[in-house]
Formats: C-alpha cells, sequence, structure tokens
C-alpha cells in the first residue's frame, strides 16, 4: 500500500468511489481527513457547479482529494479547466475510452490522470496513453458496471500491468480481509463506496440510508438492456419499482431513435441524465421506491450508520490483522 499512499499522498491507499449526489464536499472531505482519499463526483454538473463543488471543498479539508469525470460529458474540456484552475491533484477519468485531446489536457494541468479499465486490452491501452494510475471495478460494484467479477480482473489484470503503473481495486469490497488479498495481489489499494453510504457525514437522505442497512447482497441487481439497438451500460441498484421504470424509459428513447428524432450520442445522454434524476430522487429526495438506489454488493456488509473515520479505522485493522496472521 506504500506505493498507492505516496501516488495519492495519504495515509491510506483507500479510494471513495464517485457516487453522483452522495461523493460531494462533506463525504470527500470527510473521507479524506481521515486518511483516505475522497473523490468529487462531477456527473452531469456544469462547469459552474463544480468549481463551486472542489472550492467548497478546499474549505472542509487541506488534503489531496480528487475530481471524477465522465468522458461522454459535453463539457469535458471545460471541466478539465476548472480542475486545473483549482489545482486537483488527481483526475479520474471514468465511463470509457477518454475523447482525443482529453489525456493531454488533463496532464498539461498538472495533475495524476486516473483511469478506468474493465478489461485488460483497454487497460494496456490507457497505459500506454500515459496514464498514471488504473481502477479495476468489478461488475458487483454499485452504479454503471462492466460484465466481469472483480476477483476474475484482479486475477487477470493485476500480473500484468501492476508493475507498470499503480493499480486500485474496487468493487464488492466491504471488509478489510479483502483488502487484504488484493494488495497481495499487487493493488497499491482500492476503491470503496457502497461502506460509505451510511457515514455520518454522508448527505444522503435518511430513507435512502434505511434503504441499505435493510438490504441483503442478493437484493443489489443490475438493470436489464431493452432493445440491442440501444447500448445502454447496466446499473446495479436495490431491486424497486424504479428498475420496471427504466425499461419504459428505454423504450422510449430506442423509439426516438428509430425515428431519427435524435442520433445515438444523444440517445445515451438522455439515459445518462434518467439515471442522474432517478438518483436524485432517492439520495435527496428521499424517494426509494420511484428513485434509484444505486448500491454494490457489498451492501449487506453496512450494519450501521458511522462517522467516516470509524469505517477506515475498521477497514484498515482488518486487513493488517489479516496481513498478521499471513507472516
Amino acid at each position: 500500500m506504500a506505493r498507492g499512499t505516496e501516488f495519492l499522498g495519504t495515509e491510506w491507499a483507500i479510494l471513495g468511489g464517485a457516487m453522483s449526489w452522495i461523493s460531494e464536499r462533506h463525504l470527500v472531505a470527510a473521507i479524506s481527513n481521515a486518511g483516505g482519499f475522497g473523490v468529487i463526483a462531477c456527473g452531469a454538473m456544469t462547469p459552474d457547479l463544480l468549481d463551486t463543488e472542489i472550492a467548497e471543498t478546499k474549505q472542509r479539508t487541506g488534503k489531496p482529494f480528487g475530481v471524477n469525470l465522465i468522458t461522454m460529458h459535453p463539457a469535458l474540456g471545460e471541466l478539465i479547466e476548472v480542475c486545473g484552475r483549482h489545482g486537483v491533484g488527481h483526475v479520474v477519468l471514468a465511463g470509457g475510452l477518454p475523447p482525443p485531446g482529453a489525456l493531454d489536457k488533463v496532464k498539461a494541468t498538472g495533475a495524476k490522470l486516473i483511469a478506468f479499465a474493465p478489461a485488460l486490452a483497454l487497460a494496456k491501452k490507457l497505459v500506454r496513453s500515459g496514464v498514471d494510475a488504473l481502477v479495476i471495478e468489478g461488475m458487483e460494484a454499485g452504479g454503471h458496471i462492466g460484465p466481469v467479477s472483480t476477483s476474475v480482473l484482479a486475477q487477470e489484470m493485476l500480473p500484468e500491468i501492476a508493475d507498470q503503473v499503480p493499480v486500485f481495486v474496487a468493487g464488492g469490497i466491504g471488509r478489510g480481509e479483502a483488502i487484504a488479498a488484493y494488495l497481495e495481489m499487487g493493488a497499491v489499494g482500492v476503491q470503496l463506496g457502497t461502506r460509505f453510504v451510511c457515514a455520518t457525514e454522508c448527505i444522503a437522505h435518511p430513507n435512502f440510508k434505511k434503504a441499505f442497512l435493510r438490504a441483503s447482497a442478493r437484493d443489489a441487481i443490475p438493470s436489464v438492456q431493452i432493445d440491442p439497438r440501444l447500448p445502454v451500460i447496466p446499473v446495479r441498484a436495490l431491486k424497486n419499482r424504479e428498475m420496471e421504470n427504466f425499461a419504459a424509459k428505454q423504450r422510449e428513447v430506442a423509439g426516438l431513435l428509430d425515428s431519427g428524432a435524435v442520433e445515438m450520442a444523444e440517445a445515451q445522454l438522455q439515459i445518462e441524465h434518467y439515471w442522474a434524476g432517478a438518483l436524485r430522487r432517492a439520495v435527496i429526495d428521499g424517494d426509494v421506491e420511484s428513485g434509484s438506489v444505486m448500491a454494490g454488493q457489498s451492501v449487506g456488509m453496512v450494519k450501521r450508520e458511522e462517522p467516516v473515520a470509524d469505517i477506515i479505522a475498521e477497514l484498515t485493522s482488518e486487513a493488517a490483522a489479516a496481513l498478521d496472521t499471513r507472516g
């Protein structure tokens, strides 16, 4: 983990997963202040909103934190400039292969660039492109997911790329023993999202947190793609009425695509905006039936509401104990 903490400038190489509406100034600052690495979820924010969010986070912590940007955001270039103006030390690019010029633009700000790699071929391509670190995230994670489990990705990818760039593992991690196992396999750290949702400092609505505390792993299910012509990245969330509503939304957007009313890029953007709105209804308004309760399969390990510092202390002591017993 020393390689990870040196890369991040933190006490622990534990990244907070970037969860829209949740990973904002309060939770991000709390994770960084507790020795981890908080990451602002830019999501669908405008450049002005991101500018405010970074400034407010800096008011709450003097420790390092990062910003997660979605590669398909239409204002990606401006968002990178906002990060540069604030001197953000680490930018995380998520949501697919970065568009031409995006990597160079991030590097030009002086920030270290972290990218998501859901497959070995993509990981190798990103390393050749000059990314500074990678996150490999399995399908157990909450929110947008890929098709392969974390344990399989780690076995396949860590031996191939862990000696080239620092690699963080994410998806389904709820206890320190799992952190220890991935460190032994060559990872320099981990990323967790679901475990931090019920942190005292998290602004999520009490109904949203209650849904997490009641849920088991099997309640966190992936969305289903309705129309093969409309490629939709599956989203893992707690089973509720919203998961059915999403099927209707896909049919509506596919109809627009068929009629020529929208292009494919606009269709996919509509789906993303839909998720952002559905997630806001659940996280901010507390509507956990017609809102999206995005959660990873580690949700069954979320037992109580507690401060971020206690969550990180528990994870690190479990990891240390597991490594000690192995000598």
